[in-house]
């Protein structure tokens, strides 16, 4: 059974077991999550869309950690001014473990 949830501006496709990493979440580790915003839900008996979300669906997870990505670099200048300026970047996510999947 998988599923498509709707989480931080972003569609993911999980399965129970799988580890995924989303947009920051405002919870702890060790905490349980729901996601009720689900686009759809695929198992033995076929594929069910929801217009926009399907009624009556959730995903239960855990979450593992909160942390930080990798750096990245934003170098910006303007020619034959001199002018440079360099930035960098760590996207915050959480790490969640799926648990369950219910239609």
């Amino acid at each position: 059974m998988y599923a498509v949830i709707m989480t931080g501006g972003k569609q993911l496709k999980v399965e129970e077991g799988n580890i995924v990493r989303v947009e920051k979440l405002a919870v702890e580790a060790g905490e349980t999550v729901t996601f009720d915003q689900v686009a759809a839900v695929g198992d033995e008996s076929g594929l069910t869309i929801g217009a926009p979300t399907v009624e009556g669906a959730t995903v239960k997870a855990t979450v593992l950690a909160n942390g930080k990505g990798k750096k990245i670099r934003v170098f910006t200048y303007k020619p034959k001014c001199g002018q440079k300026r360099a930035k960098g970047h760590r996207q915050p996510f959480t790490q969640v473990r799926i648990e369950s999947i219910s239609k």
